[in-house]
């Protein structure tokens, strides 16, 4: 495996971030923090215990969830589209670089900038509301694992996308609604029991009731189900990147 080039593409990534840190960082923390304000101590002082759990704490794998699935793709999918929008992906398919490092690449620096998002976010939100995480071990892991899934599906839709509008069709359109609706705010328990059903077709579900359940040990379905949720996404996106580096799809734009 070629660890120069997996580090190329990493440093590159990673220093692009740090040059534009407020729009990066800064920006997605800021906006999470009025959520906290507005719902975890405006709203959640006025209500009620969510199975044991205040609402301002129990808030808080939604909203991680929320940034963290936004942030993955659009870290991974701009990473990969600005090559082929500015022509450098010949250069990068011409080099003595497989197709697995070039994913390692670009994958690794979107997840490391996600996590970081992540682990900011949560921080901060110490600042407005007190929580405890009752499996330390299991919210990194949910947390790594999320991150690397979406920005492989990220990185797909960096691939799949042939001009800016594109990329950012499916986050708004599709992630951030399903997001919203798959209990960042509230649990699915409190749904009538029609739409408690109908909730669990939406993917988003799993990941952030496996999230919750790593904080507080509560969640909307077995915790065993959201892990193997989200192993499946991972894979399932892995094969399509691998796919499209082998059949060439979209690569050239």
């Amino acid at each position: 495996m070629n660890i120069h080039a997996i580090k190329a593409i990493y440093r590159f990534e990673m220093a692009r971030t740090f040059r534009t840190l407020g729009e990066s960082i800064l920006s997605p923390v800021l906006s999470t923090s009025l959520y906290f304000i507005v719902f975890g101590a405006a709203i959640g002082s006025r209500m009620g215990d969510i199975e044991g759990v205040s609402y301002g704490a129990f808030i808080i794998p939604g909203l991680i969830m929320l940034s963290l699935l936004g942030e993955s793709i659009s870290n991974a999918s701009f990473g990969i589209y600005m090559p082929k929008w500015a022509g450098t992906i010949y250069e990068l398919l011409s080099a003595p670089v497989s197709s697995l490092e070039v994913v390692i690449g670009y994958v690794g620096a979107a997840a490391t900038k996600s996590l970081m998002l992540g682990l900011l976010i949560l921080a901060t939100a110490r600042v407005f509301v007190p929580y405890e995480i009752a499996h330390p071990v299991w919210m990194v892991a949910f947390l790594l694992l999320t991150a690397v899934s979406f920005s492989l599906f990220g990185f797909i839709i960096g691939l799949w996308a042939d001009d800016f509008q594109k990329l950012q069709v499916i986050p708004l359109m599709v992630v951030t609604p399903l997001t919203f609706l798959g209990g960042a705010f509230y649990s699915i328990s409190m749904l009538p029991p029609v739409w408690q059903k109908i909730t669990l077709f939406n993917p988003v579900v799993y990941l952030i009731s496996g999230f919750r359940w790593s904080f507080y040990g509560v969640s909307d379905v077995n915790v065993e189900i959201s892990l193997a949720a989200i192993l499946g996404f991972l894979a399932v996106c892995l094969g399509i990147v691998m796919w499209i580096f082998r059949t060439g799809w979209k690569l050239k734009q």
